[in-house]
């Protein structure tokens, strides 16, 4: 481009700012560049925030040595890594994967991640993935000092921990935020320690809240475009008045790189798991004793529910506190605590966040009308799902009489039939022997040996019990019918089928 064409593009970008200037729509230079505030929050935080460096003993393998970051293959960062990697070792220096000999002795490998001070005391928060496993934990501080820690707790659920280590001089400590008051393009800034680098600030937006990425039972997070990257984990996210809002978890990304999509677990979940482990040294979560489920359009429109909205109750613990308190399956839990449930995510986080032994109210829907049940919780513990199979020597069956509806096969439980199938002695209904491959039963992935216990909800124990429920929810202007269908363990779960 000559001289004279820059100085006429000049001209008309000139001019053509004095004409968008009296709409007072040009952006000031300060706009474009984001908020001035950035360095001041980074300035009054960066102390706080620290390199989490931990090692591992391992059983050497074959296969060379690998010293540099893990990054993909065909990287275009790979041959600027290696280079500014080699010679680069000490404090900071490692990365994940460490040094492999061929077939050598047990070897320790390195690795680091962030983490950041939340009490002067030597309390440091960082995720659980950054220091599983890990035979020995060090916190570095922003000038480099390299301090011992120990393990308070973690939470592998949320993918959280709690370090703790003795202070050598005065340590600056950040405060959480609250993360229910982000906004949708509100600027946030990330801290952490990228590829080893150090201290790295970083800036974007909140690009989305409550995100679920199907990556754990309580997702909801916090979805940012400032740049994150390996060792970013466990880093704080800041909003612009240097509270804590967020810790840096994972990225979304097809090169191994920062693509502008970053998610961080929210405060309000962070400081609540933080508390009970520093209290406890382990998670104490609410449970409510129930199986729950989505409320569909067709599940919605079988129970008189405008518009679809709750948790469906699929199935209810004989031992937990919903059943005492009278909550049933085919209940919609609507509010809990004084708190909208739209799905069923919402009611396992407000359940979760809930204390044990608090009693609350739960709203529910039954049969089109709200009622309120009073609920005490428990205390929810891991499952344990280890079950002894049964093995019967029983002769061949005889074919059972089955009835069709909605394209399925049905039968009256039998023996025969309970022995076929691997059903419980506890579950009645009515056994499913065939499904039809073009039906909406298959759709809906109902299978052989499945059992309706319910139809609209109402019991049912042979197949034309199942046709004359159908029949009149037809003369009744139905469009679809809600099954309560059982496995043969009796874990049971809500299917609305067309009637049509």
């Amino acid at each position: 481009m000559t001289a004279a064409t820059i100085a006429t593009t000049r001209l008309r970008l000139g001019l053509a700012a004095i004409a968008l200037g009296a709409f007072s729509v040009v952006a000031s230079p300060a706009a474009a560049r984001g908020p001035e505030g950035i360095a001041d929050v980074a300035e009054k935080v960066i102390d706080a925030v620290v390199n989490i460096s931990t090692s591992q003993t391992v059983e050497a393998k074959g296969g060379g040595s690998n010293t540099m970051p893990q990054l993909p293959p065909g990287s275009p960062f790979e041959e600027f890594f290696d280079d500014f990697f080699k010679n680069r070792r000490g404090p900071g220096g490692g990365s994940k994967g460490g040094e492999r000999g061929d077939n050598g002795p047990p070897r320790k490998t390195n690795s680091l991640g962030s983490g950041f001070i939340i009490d002067t005391s030597g309390v440091v928060v960082t995720n659980n993935h950054v220091i599983a496993d890990a035979d020995e934990i060090n916190v570095i501080l922003n000038d480099g000092t390299k301090i011992k820690a120990e393990l308070v707790g973690v939470d592998k659920k949320t993918d959280l921990a709690v370090l703790k280590f003795k202070p050598t001089k005065p340590l600056v400590a950040v405060k959480f935020g609250d993360s229910d008051k982000l906004r949708l393009g509100d600027w946030v800034v990330a801290i952490g320690n990228p590829f080893s680098l150090g201290g790295t600030v970083t800036a974007g937006i909140v690009s989305a809240k409550n995100r679920d990425i199907s990556s754990g039972p309580y997702d909801s997070y916090i979805q940012t475009d400032a740049a994150i990257n390996r060792g970013n984990s466990g880093g704080p996210l800041f909003n612009l008045e240097g509270d804590v809002i967020g810790v840096n978890t994972l990225i979304i990304s097809p090169s191994g790189g920062s693509i502008g999509i970053g998610f961080a677990v929210p405060s309000k979940t962070v400081a609540g798991v933080v508390d009970q482990l520093r209290q406890f040294g382990e998670l104490r979560r609410g449970w409510l004793g129930v199986r729950i489920q989505s409320v569909t359009d067709e599940i919605a429109e079988s129970l008189n529910i405008k518009p679809a909205r709750g948790a469906l109750v699929a199935g209810v613990d004989d031992k937990g506190p919903a059943k005492p308190a009278g909550i049933e399956p085919g209940d919609v839990v609507v509010k809990f605590d004084g708190k909208d449930i739209k799905d069923p995510k919402d009611l396992s986080r407000v359940v979760a966040d809930t204390a044990v032994g608090k009693e609350v109210d739960v709203v529910i829907i039954r049969k089109g009308q709200e009622e309120i049940k009073k609920v005490t919780l428990g205390r929810l513990q891991d499952p344990d799902k280890v079950q002894a199979a049964v093995k019967t020597d029983e002769p061949a069956p005889e074919k059972p009489v089955t009835q069709k509806a909605l394209g399925l096969d049905l039968a009256t439980l039998s023996k025969d039939l309970r022995t076929r199938y691997k059903i419980k002695e506890s579950v009645k209904g009515v056994v499913v022997t065939s499904v039809d491959a073009n039906s909406d039963a298959a759709e809906k992935r109902l299978s052989a040996g499945d059992v309706i216990v319910e139809v609209a909800q109402e019991a049912v124990s042979s197949g034309a019990d199942v046709q004359k429920r159908i029949e009149t929810l037809k003369k009744d202007g139905k469009k679809s019918v809600l099954l309560l269908v059982s496995n043969g363990e009796g874990e049971l779960r809500f299917v609305a089928l067309s009637v049509q």
